[in-house]
């Protein structure tokens, strides 16, 4: 704080008015100045220390405490420093805005490198909900409560009225009942992550109004219906990991409107329909996983023909036709699995041409034909090819 109040301004000697003054004047004009000097900086170091300690709101700190009461965590110990007066100063996991002392972070993860958990060798372990009483806190920018394991219960529905968050974090728990419907009022909200909890119901349609997200994370939960069509709305959205529910339909074409979106996971859902052609033409877009679906139809040439695919899981689905032959000698996948489809023909000789190939699946098809020969093959093992229906040459026998 004492940074805010520095000047690099030093104070002018006194200068004498008349030209015949005495010796005495001067030391009594300088003491005086230098007097001046120190009260000055005197005041402005006992404003920042009050400045320093000033606590929170008394109806923040009582927030804060209700939310404490909802939840047992018996293992660290921290909630033992949310005592006294001031939250702002040592309660672990809370910081507050230096200026007004509202509470503005609360910031409370499982897995954490922090030494009180590595001190214990173990991670954290809570239990109980999540009090609505969090929701009177209206400055907070981000709300962490993540990778307990044991908090159970539903997201407060008053969370949509925190018209200042930026994060929202509630991973790694036993969330249950559904999404919040308005969830889509948080105009501020740039990471969203809901992942590793048990929340069930549809995507809300509201979430497309979340025009500065970045990162979205709904994954390993048990969410059900359609992604919605105009998910595309959501043009600053780099990451979107849907993956490990029940959602079903087609992915939505709208999705090639997000310039900036560089991985989207869908895989290990109810997937159907075929791969929107537009998707090969992104190019930001390096992660595409749909494995673990039931999409059917042809692979679009642009997907595999896109340098800047890097990782292409199209796996166990009802992809067909042939594969096209269109990589080139920019082609860089660190994987690239086709296996578990209904491809035929033969393995494209492009392929050969390829940068790198880094895991390579092309098993349980239809292949046919003389597997090529080149750098990206001499690595891959005889697994990489097996249950097709009569290929042939290395790693496999002979043709």
């Amino acid at each position: 704080m004492l940074n805010t109040y520095r000047t690099n301004k030093t104070l002018h000697p006194c200068k004498s008015i008349a030209l015949h003054s005495t010796q005495h004047k001067n030391t009594k004009h300088k003491h005086m100045a230098s007097s001046s000097f120190s009260f000055f900086f005197l005041t402005l170091l006992l404003l920042a220390v009050i400045s320093a300690v000033t606590p929170c709101p008394p109806s923040e700190r009582a927030a804060l405490l209700a939310f404490k009461a909802a939840l047992t965590e018996p293992y660290l110990g921290f909630f033992n420093t949310w005592n006294g007066t001031d939250c702002c100063g040592s309660w672990y996991g809370i910081a507050c805005d230096p200026t007004t002392g509202h509470v503005t972070d609360v910031n409370l993860r499982g897995e954490s490198q922090d030494p009180m958990f590595q001190k214990l060798g173990r991670s954290g372990y809570m239990t109980g909900t999540i009090s609505p009483e969090i929701c009177t806190l209206s400055n907070l920018t981000s709300l962490v409560v993540a990778d307990w394991k044991g908090i159970s219960g539903e997201i407060p529905a008053c969370v949509t009225s925190l018209s200042s968050l930026r994060l929202l974090d509630l991973a790694g728990n036993c969330l249950t009942g559904q999404i919040p419907t308005d969830i889509g009022n948080i105009r501020s909200l740039s990471v969203l992550s809901l992942a590793d909890n048990e929340i069930s119901g549809e995507i809300p349609t509201s979430i497309v109004k979340l025009a500065r997200l970045m990162h979205l994370d709904l994954s390993n939960n048990h969410l059900s219906g359609e992604i919605p069509y105009d998910f595309g709305k959501l043009r600053m959205l780099s990451r979107a990991l849907l993956s490990g529910n029940q959602l079903t339909g087609s992915v939505p074409k709208s999705v090639s409107r997000m310039k900036r979106l560089a991985d989207l996971d869908v895989s290990l859902n109810r997937l159907t329909g075929f791969i929107p052609v537009e998707l090969g033409k992104m190019k930001v877009l390096s992660t595409l996983k749909l494995d673990g679906n039931s999409m059917t139809g042809p692979v679009p040439p642009t997907l595999l023909s896109n340098t800047g695919m890097g990782i292409l899981n199209l796996s166990r689905n009802g992809f067909s036709g042939i594969i096209p032959d269109v990589f080139v000698a920019d082609s860089y996948f660190m994987v690239l699995d086709l296996s578990f489809n209904n491809f035929s023909g033969r393995i494209p000789s492009s392929l050969s041409a390829s940068k790198f190939m880094g895991h390579l699946d092309l098993s349980n098809n239809h292949l046919c034909g003389t597997i090529p020969i080149g750098s990206p093959f001499d690595h891959i093992d005889a697994a990489s090819f097996s249950n097709n229906d009569c290929l042939c040459g290395n790693p496999l026998k002979t043709c």
